[in-house]
């Protein structure tokens, strides 16, 4: 077990505190087996009728995955632990599968930063998730910032988003706050601040099969105004468009402060996992969650070998100079090749890391 992950049972209600705050989160191939270990203990738990993950602070429930770890395994020779790499993400997308279809109850307090592993690990599916936002929730995949695309089912529960907002947020990378993510179908109900505390001790006093009930009869499916259903027909005009390149000529065509944001954020990120991201999230539209994770894991691989994702860590974490030096550097220099190369099988179907997934 990771000391980053403390569990308790409360009225037969299984509660999850992350506790690395320093790293807000950032979860490690440690945290990501105790998680896995736990979940698949409760669910067969008698004494357990739902279960709640939360953080040990407010200022985020899992800001991602622990990208140094990327950079240092990355780099790394097998010897020098790169198989770790592999380990990581084949683990933590069965786990991101695993909360998916829980039998349970899975209660997210999304409190603070979530975003990136952090989604993976709040994103329940539909039978099983209440997604609580606060007004402190800062949510986003910003994956493509860093030179990675939106995974750990991020090409499902995107790509289902209304309209072109899944799109618009996977190819910026932006962040939204509690009504953007009610709006979009990425939480459930808002509670405020001012009424954690009344929600922590509903926790400890409700019953476990009778806490989802509770908590939405306490909480609110209103947080306020939503900045992307105020911009909802210009997202939609400009993310449809046929290609990255013309999505970008669209905004450029656009003086609203909103779309000129979105060009702005768009210029700073690859362009070649912008193209990659557009691709993905088409794919996903026609996916099962099982073969989005499988077609992600692939995706992994194939993005370590290119190198992408270590320049873009290198820049913006441990370099720190902001300055990535993608490959390709422009966006009329990615290719339709390029693109596909990332999509071509890495493995046999009957090899695939993640071939026991349903």
């Amino acid at each position: 077990m990771s000391e980053h992950v403390l569990t308790r049972i409360a009225n037969r209600t299984g509660i999850i505190t992350l506790d690395r705050p320093k790293a807000l989160n950032s979860l490690s191939l440690d945290m990501v087996r105790a998680l896995t270990a736990i979940l698949l203990d409760w669910q067969l738990d008698a004494a357990v009728d739902a279960v709640v993950i939360t953080s040990s602070s407010e200022k985020a429930l899992c800001a991602g995955g622990d990208i140094r770890f990327f950079h240092e395994v990355g780099n790394a020779s097998p010897q020098d632990g790169s198989a770790l790499l592999e380990d990581f993400f084949t683990e933590e997308y069965a786990l991101n599968h695993l909360i998916h279809f829980y039998p349970k109850p899975y209660i997210a307090l999304m409190d603070g930063v979530v975003m990136g592993g952090g989604m993976g690990i709040a994103q329940g599916g539909p039978d099983c998730a209440l997604r609580i936002v606060t007004e402190r929730t800062k949510m986003a995949m910003p994956e493509v910032n860093i030179g990675l695309f939106p995974d750990v089912g991020g090409s499902h529960f995107l790509s289902h988003a209304p309209g072109q907002l899944g799109m618009f947020l996977g190819l910026t990378g932006l962040t939204i706050g509690a009504a953007d993510a009610l709006y979009v179908g990425l939480a459930d109900v808002f509670v405020p601040g001012a009424d954690l505390a009344a929600l922590q001790a509903l926790i400890e006093a409700t019953p476990g099969a009778d806490l989802q009930a509770a908590i939405r009869a306490l909480a609110s499916q209103h947080a306020g105004e939503s900045e992307l259903q105020a911009n909802r027909a210009c997202i939609d005009a400009h993310f449809g468009a046929d290609s990255v390149a013309a999505i970008m000529a669209s905004l450029e065509g656009d003086d609203t402060p909103f779309a000129q944001k979105a060009l702005r954020a768009m210029r700073l990120r690859s362009p070649l996992m912008m193209c990659v991201t557009r691709e993905l999230l088409l794919r996903g539209a026609s996916l099962d969650v099982a073969d989005c994770l499988r077609l992600e894991r692939s995706l992994v691989r194939r993005n370590f070998e290119h190198g992408e994702v270590l320049e873009g860590v290198r820049a913006l974490v441990i370099d720190k100079d902001n300055a990535p030096q993608w490959n390709p550097p422009s966006l009329d220099l990615v290719t339709d090749a390029m693109v596909a190369r990332f999509f071509a099988p890495v493995w046999p179907v009957h090899a695939h890391p993640l071939r026991h997934l349903a």
